[in-house]
């Protein structure tokens, strides 16, 4: 089985930004390059501001609990570390996060995009070499558009792919095929991972990235349609590679 490698995004900071990239040079053992490379706290985090492991997401500020967030876009400079963020209703910023004024300044930022009734922004995490993703597993998500058009047919709306914050996204597949792909390996580019398990996916989902609004309910036609709440998958590279827009994925 063929497939098509039709968009890479990456989120500098968890919940807080996604981007489109042409290409990635993916590593064994390791998630996207540049993706949840930071989270933010809030002020109810178990832990304080020297973070040493990976932790629940729960800590941290998400698109699920402060659905503005989901319209704020990013642009990266990876060599620079650092990281542009805007919001349609904010001027953008320009921040390193690892500087410590400049964390200060995405934590100003932020405050006007966050509920007032959730405990507060509080200061940037990071863990050297782990990911600040939803598992402490180096995982990979990967989507299929089939299956994201399949679900905007059912819902009678144009579902855009940024509210899955997925980071590979595949075409030329029957929707949901990537169901069955657990445990077969995909060769994209130079690279090969491995297929892990199914994402469950949160309300998070609802939330229109253009908008910062709730105005389309994903997971209640993922249950009526499919009996589930599932969408896309996780995947673990197992063969470092380059991989670019547009590379033909063959799964064994």
């Amino acid at each position: 089985m063929t497939a098509r490698l039709a968009l890479i995004c990456r989120h500098p900071v968890k919940s807080i930004g996604y981007e489109e990239i042409a290409g990635a040079t993916l590593t064994e053992g390791r998630a996207l390059p540049f993706d949840r490379e930071w989270a933010v706290a809030h002020e109810a985090a178990k832990f304080g501001a020297n973070l040493t492991e990976w932790a629940p997401k729960p800590n941290f500020l998400r698109g699920v609990t402060g659905h503005r967030l989901m319209a704020i876009r990013a642009a990266s400079e990876t060599a620079a570390r650092r990281v542009t963020l805007s919001h349609p209703d904010c001027a953008p910023i320009t921040v390193s996060p690892d500087d410590a004024h400049d964390a200060e300044s995405l934590i100003g930022w932020l405050r006007p995009l966050w509920p007032a009734d959730r405990p507060a922004p509080a200061f940037v995490a990071r863990v050297p070499g782990q990911a600040m993703t939803d598992w402490p597993d180096p995982f990979i998500s990967i989507l299929s558009l089939a299956s994201l058009r399949a679900l905007g047919d059912r819902m009678g709306q144009d579902i855009t792919a940024h509210r899955f914050r997925g980071n590979l996204w595949l075409d030329d597949l029957p929707p949901f095929a990537e169901f069955g792909m657990i445990g077969k390996t995909l060769r994209i580019g130079g690279a090969e991972l491995v297929i892990r398990q199914r994402i469950t996916r949160c309300k998070a989902t609802t939330v229109n990235p253009d908008t910062g609004l709730s105005d389309a309910d994903t997971l209640g036609a993922l249950r009526t349609a499919w009996g589930h709440q599932d969408f896309g998958v996780y995947a673990v590279v197992t063969h470092s590679g380059d991989i670019s827009v547009g590379d033909e994925v063959t799964i064994t």
